[in-house]
Order: C-alpha cells, then structure tokens, then sequence
C-alpha cells in the first residue's frame, strides 16, 4: 500500500472509531438510559429538555473554540495533535458516564456534554486534516470513503453493544443496566484504539513561513463574508446542517416519546447505520457522475421529505422507513458538503476555514436543540419537533444553488 492509501485508510479509520460514539452513545443509549435511569421520577418533556440543553450546551463551547483552534492548528501544524487531545477527552468522559449512578441526571448531562465536546471538537480536526490526504480531484471519493467507514464502524460497534445490552448473561453480566455501562467503555476502547493509525500514519503539510495571528484570524472570517459563494455556501451549510444533526440526535426521543419500544429504536438505528455505509459510498460515486451540488441536492431532497412526513407517522414500520431514507441520504450531504467546502478554500488554510466551517456547524448544533426544547415545553407536542425543519433544508438548498462551482481540490 502507498503511503499515500495507508494515510488515507487511517484517516478514515479515525471516522471508524469515533462514530460509535455517534451511535452508541451521542444518538441511542445515552438518550435512553438518561430517560430511564439517570433521570427517573422526571416527566417526558423535562427529559427532553434536559437532552437538548445538555446537546446544545456541549455545541456552544465547541462553536466558540473551533475559529481560533483552527488558527493555532493551521499556525503550528497541529491539527492532529488537537484532534488527539479531544479524542482523549472523549473518551474519558465516555467512560465516567458508566460510572453514574441512578437519578444523578444533573452529573449525567454534565460529564456526557463534556465526552460531545471532545467528539465535536476532535471532528473538526478530522474534517481539516482532508486537505492533508487528498489527492488531486479525489476529493469527493476520499469524503465519501471517510463517512462510510464511519457508518460501518460505528455500526459494527453498535450491533455489539445492542447484544451485550438485549442478552447480558451471555456475556457474564447480571443486568442491562450494568450492560449499559459496560457499552459506555467500550465505545470508548474502540475510540481509542483504532484511532491510532491516524497517529502512526497521517502527516500534516507544514505550516506556513508566515504564519497569520488573531488578525489573519479576522481576515478569515472578513474574507468569509465578502465572498459571495462561501457566504451563501456557509448560510445554506448552517441551515441544512443545523437541520439534519437535529433530526439525528432527537430522532430516538421523539420516537420513544411516540410509544415506540426501545427494540424497535435500536433496531431502527442498526438500520441506519449499515444502509448509510454503502449509501456514502454511493454519494460519493453519483457526485463523479452528476455533479458535488446535483447529488446534495438529492439527500436535502429526501430530508424535506422525511420532515414533513414524520408529523404524520403513527406506526413503528413508519419510523423504519423514515430511518431507513436518512440513513440513505445523511452520509452523502454531510462528505459531499466538507469536499464541497475544501474546494472553495485556499490552499494552507484548511484548519482556520474548517474552524469556521465547524463553527457553524456547531452553532447550527446550538440553536436546533435549543428550539426543539422551547417548542417541547411550550406547546407539550412532540411532533412539532422535526415539521418544522423541512424548511431550514428548502432554504439551504436555495442558497447552495447560488454558489460558483468551486475549483478542483
């Protein structure tokens, strides 16, 4: 394997480790083991307000750290020693949640924002460091490649944490309680051990000889504005971006809300995840065929969809299907938007770009938890949660109509 494959492979192995933090913990157990043991004794709607504070808290400080991260990590070559750095703290925080006791839920969301940040803020770095193992014109592929691994690993991970935790006496457990939390560190295992090829393997283009400060810092964000397409790029991003993470990290509360068994949701989450792995690969592929835009284009369209149908879905088969059409689509918009992003930046500057790029993100991360908890406790409908995202897609794909096709990567 060329060195250039064997970094590409370890990138995207990162992607591999870190998504079973993504499903196992951000997106199923956590929300479901806070309802039901961390939080006991508190009503529904609490609940959820506790999980979206807890979601969009953890965004917040992610949102105001990523800028200037990005411009030390640009400045010093060091985005894979700050994605290490948040990796670690990941991963021990994801493991002290197995060690909270029943009814602690203040502890719980405390010491599960701080394992989101870790996630968060380490991804950033991962989404820069595409700069550094992409070829010429392979941007997409790379991309794409990157979040299929993820979806495969994070499924692999997932599938064994569903059984540990649906069949413990086989694994020499007494209950699912304890299951539970032996999935939290085992999440965290997995995190850390396979991200060691990225360690061993990916290496940074060095730093510029003149490196830029708080004022290049500010340049970078005056450049971003002026320019029209990464302006409407970046507006468009925010909304669907915004959008989607808050169908992904609600998406197990509203259906336990909804009656649904916690079988019939993990079983829904195991869908996701194994059909987003070759869907990813397949966004990759119909972005060569048709174009970056057309095939974003394609999953907001689905999205829309799905936003809109879910205020009318009633049945667990419903809930699969809707699963089963994000889990088709979310890989694609999200590899095809970050290769989409790294064409409009200059060269050099992928660490400060992206640390805007993750900004708002994460500000997207900030403001739709936050209006799912006030829609929740203001009106007591938990349909009301996902209909109204249908527009932020509709919006968002508007404004990416209005960008310049980017230059080749």
């Amino acid at each position: 394997m060329t060195p250039e494959r064997k970094a590409q492979w370890s990138w995207a192995l990162t992607a591999w480790a870190n998504h079973g933090y993504a499903t196992t913990v951000l997106v199923a157990f956590f929300p479901i083991f806070l309802d039901r043991y961390w939080a006991t004794g508190v009503d529904g709607a609490t609940s959820t307000a506790f999980l979206a504070l807890a979601n969009g808290g953890a965004s917040l400080v992610v949102m105001l750290l990523a800028p200037t991260l990005g411009m030390v990590a640009d400045r010093h070559a060091a985005k894979k020693r700050l994605l290490v750095l948040f990796s670690a703290i990941g991963i021990l925080a994801t493991t002290a949640l197995a060690f909270i006791g029943e009814g602690q839920w203040l502890a719980a969301t405390v010491v599960f924002a701080i394992s989101s940040i870790g996630f968060f803020s380490s991804y950033s770095f991962l989404d820069a460091l595409i700069t550094d193992v992409s070829d010429a014109g392979n941007a997409d592929r790379v991309s794409a490649f990157g979040y299929a691994i993820g979806y495969l690993g994070g499924g692999i991970i997932f599938l064994i944490d569903v059984l540990l935790v649906l069949f413990p006496q086989a694994f020499g457990l007494p209950d699912k309680i304890v299951a539970t939390k032996v999935a939290f560190i085992s999440v965290a295992v997995w995190w850390a051990v396979f991200m060691l090829p990225l360690i061993w393997h990916v290496h940074e283009a060095p730093p510029p000889k003149e490196p830029g400060g708080w004022a290049e810092l500010k340049a970078t964000a005056l450049r971003l504005m002026k320019d029209p397409s990464l302006r409407c790029f970046l507006i468009g991003y925010w909304l669907y971006i915004d959008a989607l993470g808050t169908l992904q990290m609600m998406a197990v509360d509203y259906g336990a809300k909804l009656g649904f068994p916690t079988d019939s949701l993990i079983k829904a989450l195991l869908l996701v995840q194994f059909v987003s792995f070759p869907a990813a690969l397949f966004f990759g592929w119909l972005a060569g065929r048709t174009g970056t835009r057309r095939a974003i284009y394609v999953g907001l369209a689905a999205l829309v969809f799905v936003s809109i149908w879910s205020y009318f879905m009633h049945t667990v088969e419903q809930f699969y299907v809707m699963a089963g059409i994000v889990g088709l689509v979310q890989g694609g918009v999200q590899s095809l938007s970050r290769s989409f992003f790294a064409r409009l930046i200059p060269a050099g500057k992928s660490g400060e770009y992206f640390g805007f790029y993750n900004f708002l993100g994460k500000f997207a991360a900030v403001l739709g938890p936050f209006i799912v908890a006030a829609v929740v406790l203001l009106t007591d409908d938990q349909r009301l949660s996902i209909f109204p995202l249908a527009g932020s897609f509709i919006v968002g794909a508007w404004l990416l109509s209005r960008v310049k096709e980017p230059r080749p990567v």
